[in-house]
Formats: C-alpha cells, sequence, structure tokens
C-alpha cells in the first residue's frame, strides 16, 4: 500500500514523500486512514528551525551520527477513520472516525486499538484534528486551578493560546485578559471571549492590565509564548502571590530575571505544564489524563461550547508542505490554524 508522510530531512527542509509498505495486521491494531493533521506551530517550527531542546539536536545518551537527529518526522495532532482491522479489535470497525493518539502528518497509521479514541457523530473531522493539540492548553488551565471570578491572562494567541481563552473562560475566570503583537489575533481573542486585549509592544501596557484588574494585575498567566521576555513582563503585571504556567516551551535562555524581586518576595508560583507532567491513568485534580482531556475537548466541541472553526486559517495539501512550513517559519504574520487535508493524498 502507499505511505505519504511529510519529513524535515534537514534544517528548514520540509518534503512530502510517498513509499509503497507491506502492512499485515495482528492482535488489536487498526489502520487508520487520516483525513485531516493540524500543525502545531510552537513545537513543530522548534525542530524545523534547529531550536535547542528539541528533537532536532541530539540528546544525551542517544546513538546518533553529529548533532542532529534528522530526519524528523513532524506533527502529532489528527484525524482519520478506520481502514482495516485486526483479529482481535473488538470495540472499532471499519469506517469508524477516530483520533489515532499521536499521530502527525502521514496519510496512514497502525496503533492499537487502546490509542483511539471515536469522534462523536456531530463532531466534523476537520474540528476534531486539533484534539490531542487541545490536551495542552487545557493542562496549562487545569494546573492553575483557577476559583471562580480569577481573573486569567493569556500571552501568547496562537492556536493554543486561542484555545486557553476558551478554556478559561469555561473554568470560571473573569476577566480573561489576552495580549499578542497581531490586531487579527486579538481581535479573534474577543470574539472567542476575552474580556479585554492588549499590545505587549505599548509602554503603558502593564500599567493597562493592572487598571482592568483593579490595580492588582491578573491572578494567573498562562504564558504561551516561549520568549523569556514575555515571562519577564508577565511577572512585572501579575498579581501578589499570582500564578503562572509555562505552557509556551521555554528552549532559549537568553535573559536573566531576579528572582528575589519578581518571585520569591512576591509569592509568585511558577508551574511546568508539559505534557509529560501528565498522570498515564487515573486523572487527579489539576491534572488529567490524555484520553480524559480528549473526551473533555470533543465533549465541548460537540455542545457548542468551545470554537474550532474560527481557528482555522488554511487547509492545505501535504504536497504543498515545503512552501507551508517555510511560510509559518519565517513570514512575519505567519498563519496559525493550519491543517493538512489528507482525503485524496493516493490519487
Amino acid at each position: 500500500m502507499k505511505f505519504s508522510c511529510i519529513v524535515f530531512e534537514s534544517k528548514e527542509r520540509a518534503v512530502f514523500k510517498t513509499e509503497e509498505k507491506d502492512v499485515v495486521l495482528s492482535g488489536n491494531q487498526v489502520r487508520v486512514r487520516v483525513d485531516f493533521s493540524a500543525i502545531s506551530a510552537g513545537t513543530e517550527l522548534a525542530n524545523y528551525h534547529a531550536l535547542p531542546n528539541t528533537a532536532a539536536n541530539a540528546y544525551q545518551g542517544m546513538h546518533v551520527t553529529g548533532d542532529s537527529l534528522f530526519p524528523i518526522y513532524p506533527g502529532y495532532s489528527s484525524s482519520g477513520h478506520v481502514e482495516a482491522i485486526g483479529p482481535e479489535v473488538k470495540n472499532l470497525k471499519v469506517g469508524d472516525r477516530v483520533i489515532p493518539q499521536w499521530c502527525g502528518h502521514c496519510s496512514v497509521f497502525i496503533r492499537p486499538e487502546t490509542q483511539m479514541v471515536m469522534i462523536p457523530d456531530r463532531v466534523e473531522s476537520i474540528d476534531a484534528s486539533f484534539t490531542q493539540i487541545t490536551a495542552f492548553p487545557m493542562l496549562g488551565v487545569r494546573k492553575l486551578k483557577i476559583e471562580l471570578g480569577e481573573s486569567v491572562m493569556v500571552a501568547g494567541l496562537g492556536v493554543l493560546g486561542l484555545f486557553a481563552i476558551q478554556f478559561a473562560r469555561l473554568s470560571g475566570a473573569y476577566p480573561v485578559l489576552a495580549c499578542d503583537f497581531s490586531a487579527e489575533r486579538r481581535a479573534l481573542a474577543l470574539k472567542l471571549g476575552a474580556d479585554y486585549v492588549f499590545d505587549p509592544r505599548e509602554t503603558d501596557f502593564i500599567e493597562k492590565v493592572k487598571a482592568v484588574t483593579g490595580g492588582q494585575g491578573p491572578n494567573n498567566v498562562v504564558e504561551v509564548t516561549g520568549y523569556i521576555s514575555a515571562l519577564q513582563q508577565a511577572l512585572e503585571y501579575i498579581a501578589w502571590e499570582g500564578r503562572i504556567t509555562l505552557l509556551g516551551c521555554t528552549r532559549v535562555s537568553d535573559a536573566t530575571i531576579d528572582y528575589y524581586k519578581y518571585i520569591h518576595k512576591r509569592g509568585i508560583t511558577i508551574i511546568g505544564c508539559h505534557t509529560a507532567t501528565r498522570p498515564k491513568v487515573d486523572s487527579q485534580p489539576g491534572k488529567w489524563t490524555e484520553f480524559d482531556d480528549f473526551h473533555t475537548f470533543l465533549k465541548f466541541v460537540d455542545a457548542g461550547r468551545i470554537q474550532v472553526k474560527p481557528l482555522i486559517t488554511k487547509v492545505v495539501s501535504p504536497r504543498d508542505a515545503g512552501a507551508v512550513y517555510h511560510e509559518i517559519g519565517f513570514s512575519k504574520n505567519p498563519p496559525f490554524g493550519v491543517v493538512f487535508d489528507w482525503r485524496d493524498i493516493e490519487k
């Protein structure tokens, strides 16, 4: 059978490849034909640009040649339908629409049945392709343990930040604040439930943030940019004894922070929320399993309480991957919410 995928062959070089593979299913394995896969720009571009603390650089203990782990197969969030099942599969049948766990930009995946989540009938497959991605902002918001009426700032309005706004609002946050350089993204944040939006480049940015929170600053911050400069700003406007989750991956530590002045003295809590910190089984207060978060997201979409469509700015062919990643990686105003459409890729 034909198998197609997107590959980062080297730094800042994305290509589309197709090859023939023989596949025989065994046990509870399921073959999924991918319909859509969503780009997670932060993680994927970090590897595309070969930044520190990514798969594009050799981790200690790995046996690699040189200092690079290219080629890299990017992506991790997709939706598809069951094309074939192994002899021991019990709960899925051919034609079922599913989320295959940790499956990215490829036309076909083989996974155990236990690594699949069914898509509800009323949820469109293109919306469902964001399911794995949304588990990250959901974790970033959960770990704050927001109390009803507490204020929240979401710093950085890519896909993760725009979902974080919606999750914070559902968690009882008020007001919900958001900041980003892009006027387009700030406008979208307002449509998705933010109460106030700001441009962090404004000279009176911090004063404005404090003004709409009664002078004290927001109780919570979801830091999505991954930049030390944005974290420094958050430390300057956050309320006394506030909480910050590091949703964006700060891969480059290019500045110093006065920990005594901004963290220790003011009782600030900084919370790492990498997905590796979530439990494998049995959800806990403040951190749920991936599958529980998957079901929660799909349930909210099904009920119309989470919006996905406004976040989708481009639907493109995987064959155009080279141009797509170049645009996202080098444009001054890159598109967000980019989805690959795999439905006719083998024709």
